[in-house]
């Protein structure tokens, strides 16, 4: 059974149970209004018609009066005398002594009180009352009037019907409206239930268009954020997956190349009639293609501790200056073996709060990429000192990156010029590396270029306040 018709049965059977409590409870109000009234009329007439007996001087006078009155109301009229024995019955109830009726404990009582008496059993089909005859010159003492209760009960018959008929009508109303209101209710019920199930098997397109300001809208709304969140992760998830596959593959890549490389110069080691010169060549080809793989997996071991270990970066006080300073020392002899001036330009009197090591590797990469791509002019890395942070530039006037490699630039084992590339001897990871550090330092590095005029790279340091 679906939850549509489970509401409808719900709905139906709480509503049909209280459509007959309140029939059942208004037919009972109903009939037990009747029968007060019917007593207390009861009273009423037993009392005004035993007054109309009063002054009666014959038996003839006493029939045609217990006649007029049965005639009038349609009550059993019967006249008793002192004993209780019955003198007229009109019409003829067949009861030759009502001692049955008018016992002396009756008798007593009307004697001794000034209201009628009222019998009302159970077991009797009429309702049945008594009061005295006084001031009547003939026998008569007292006066019974009777009714059947089922004519004091037609009235309440008809009023059952209606009720009866009423009831059924709202049964069927409220079977109609059960439905309808089961449908209302179970329809945004099922379409969430067809898109969560359409979310589950993978359509992550699906939409939920319910209008409603209750509990249901909110939840159609939660329904679509999750599973535009779902399709975002997915997609997220697919291009991870993407670039990790693209991954592997430049890391098989790079790989395989040196690798041939040092097989290829061991096969000319062994060699015997090669020189000493030649085999002195093919030990360092080898040796270099093994430096180059080294620093391939260290590189790639510095990238997922940068991923996934946020305290791999310490960060200290020191002196800027002095770690360009002696990284320029290093790179100046190849810089000026390709005719390049390399200088700082420097107006920081302030330490910077930072990794020192970590800072030290970005740099280095970067005045190495300047050194590599640039052929001729100048690198310059400038230090300008701001309120609250160190900018470091690294601008070189070498062969610039043209604007769709931009993008990507940071991108692992990304390279704009694949065989230059490598033939430099880099490992594709340098800069990733360099942006992984800054990103650990709460810093972005920013490149600005132009082909054939040259690159600029830049990041910013926090400055160290000391206490």
């Amino acid at each position: 059974m679906n939850i549509q018709s489970k509401l409808a049965v719900t709905y139906i059977t709480l509503l049909s149970i209280g459509v007959v409590a309140i029939s059942s409870y208004a037919i009972l109000s109903i009939r037990s209004f009747l029968l007060e009234e019917a007593i207390q009329k009861f009273e009423n007439d037993a009392h005004t018609f035993a007054s109309s007996f009063e002054g009666s001087g014959q038996d003839q006078n006493l029939f045609n009066e217990a006649k007029f009155v049965s005639d009038l109301t349609g009550y059993n009229v019967a006249v008793f005398d002192s004993l209780g024995d019955q003198l007229i019955a009109y019409p003829d109830t067949g009861f030759v002594d009502a001692s049955e009726f008018l016992n002396d404990e009756i008798r007593k009582e009307l004697i001794n009180s000034r209201n009628p008496v009222i019998i009302n059993k159970e077991e009797l089909e009429n309702l049945v009352g008594f009061e005295r005859i006084q001031n009547n010159e003939t026998a008569a003492r007292y006066l019974r009037i009777s009714q059947p209760k089922d004519e004091l009960y037609a009235a309440e018959a008809s009023i059952r019907h209606l009720i009866y008929g009423a009831m059924v009508g709202s049964i069927l109303v409220v079977f109609i409206l059960s439905f309808y209101f089961a449908r209302y209710l179970a329809r945004p019920i099922t379409q969430l239930k067809e898109a969560a199930l359409e979310i589950s098997n993978g359509n992550l397109d699906r939409e939920i268009h319910l209008k409603r300001s209750d509990e249901f809208g909110t939840l159609a709304d939660s329904l679509n954020q999750m599973a535009g969140t779902l399709k975002s992760d997915n997609e997220k998830l697919k291009e991870l997956n993407e670039k990790q596959n693209q991954f592997f593959a430049d890391i098989t890549h790079e790989v395989r190349n040196p690798l041939h490389t040092i097989s290829g110069s061991l096969e000319m080691i062994e060699l015997e009639n090669l020189s000493k010169e030649e085999k002195a060549k093919y030990h360092q080809q080898a040796k270099r293609q093994i430096n180059r793989i080294t620093r391939l997996f260290e590189d790639i071991k510095t990238l997922q501790r940068y991923d996934y270990d946020q305290s791999f970066v310490e960060k200290k006080g020191f002196d800027l200056n002095q770690v360009i300073e002696s990284l320029v020392e290093i790179h100046r002899p190849i810089a000026k073996e390709k005719g390049i001036t390399l200088s700082v330009d420097s107006n920081l009197n302030s330490e910077v709060l930072a990794d020192a090591d970590k800072i030290e590797q970005v740099i280095e990469n970067l005045i190495s990429n300047a050194v590599k791509y640039t052929n001729e002019g100048e690198i310059k890395i400038s230090l300008t000192e701001h309120e609250k942070a160190v900018t470091v530039a690294v601008k070189d006037s070498g062969i610039g990156i043209s604007r769709e490699h931009l993008d990507r630039l940071f991108d692992r084992f990304y390279r704009t010029d694949k065989a230059r590339s490598r033939d430099k001897g880099g490992t594709g990871l340098g800069l990733a590396v360099a942006k992984g550090i800054l990103k650990a330092h709460n810093s972005e590095i920013i490149v600005a270029s132009e082909v054939g005029k040259g690159s600029t790279f830049s990041f910013t340091l926090s400055i160290h306040h000391q206490e």
